[in-house]
């Protein structure tokens, strides 16, 4: 979906596709709303401007686009300081915990590359060189834990059993480990995907981190917040991506907390 029902503009070669990465940024209707030190509504105000000087093909935010309970007040102010971005790029979401879907889709629609999938909010959108799917691990608003869903689950098993192998990556927001406040489903979810060659990574937030790890060769991305950090030795901020049908980079760009990795690249080769 693209941010006021917008057509993606998707390169059709099968060159470089450069993307900005955000997760967290929780914007309130307030934009006085402190948490932390920190105000999210001008965290993204001083995003936005970088990632209109980074010219990407996309902007993604993987979650938490709402400050806690997903008000029509948040999207609206979501809206106007997405504005300048969405000018030069299409910008497309994935839902959090703290996200409400009706309200979300009231504010910005289903949009291009939506899925019928009932009561989820999926999108796929692809390239000549790759493909980007955005599935919905939103439960309710403000409950923390996370679910895909059998329904969801099933046309993840189906689309990725009938896709052609171009390289694939997941966005989902809830972290992927075994506690409470997690994607209560990940075990079956890594059962669909693992075999699946054509995926390549998941990327996903939730956890206020930055992180690499892998699994079976299966690259997984934790991007940090840009609304707030839970923990001083984490950064506040978002990733500036290059993918290629053969891996992707991506390089920190750091608002605030710890920056001792900013502007530092991370490169991965895909399975």
């Amino acid at each position: 979906m693209a941010l006021a029902g917008g057509v993606p503009r998707m390169r059709a070669a099968r060159g470089p596709v450069r993307w900005a990465l955000l997760s967290d940024i929780h914007i309130p209707a307030d934009p006085a709303n402190e948490y932390r030190g920190f105000r999210p509504f001008d965290n993204l105000k001083k995003v936005v401007p970088e990632v209109v000087a980074a010219r990407p093909d996309g902007m993604l935010i993987c979650g938490d686009v709402a400050r806690l309970e997903g008000q029509p007040g948040d999207y609206e102010n979501v809206k106007t300081l997405l504005a300048p971005a969405e000018k030069i790029a299409p910008v497309v979401f994935a839902l959090g915990n703290h996200d409400d879907r009706e309200n979300f889709l009231a504010a910005f629609g289903s949009g291009q590359g939506a899925q019928k999938v009932s009561g989820k909010h999926v999108v796929v959108l692809e390239t000549a060189a790759l493909r980007l799917v955005l599935l919905d691990s939103l439960i309710q608003a403000n409950v923390i834990p996370g679910l895909l869903g059998k329904e969801q689950r099933t046309w993840l098993q189906r689309f990725l059993a009938e896709a052609d192998d171009r390289p694939t990556l997941l966005f989902v927001h809830h972290t992927l480990d075994d506690s409470d406040g997690s994607l209560a489903d990940v075990p079956r979810f890594f059962d669909i995907v693992k075999p699946c060659r054509q995926v390549k990574a998941i990327v996903y937030g939730h956890s206020h981190r930055y992180a690499y790890d892998t699994l079976d060769g299966l690259h997984l991305i934790n991007l940090p917040a840009v609304g707030y950090n839970f923990a001083d030795r984490e950064p506040v901020g978002w990733v500036e991506s290059v993918l290629t049908a053969e891996g992707g980079e991506f390089t920190l760009r750091g608002l605030a907390g710890n920056l001792e990795k900013n502007g530092k690249t991370v490169s991965l080769r895909w399975r």
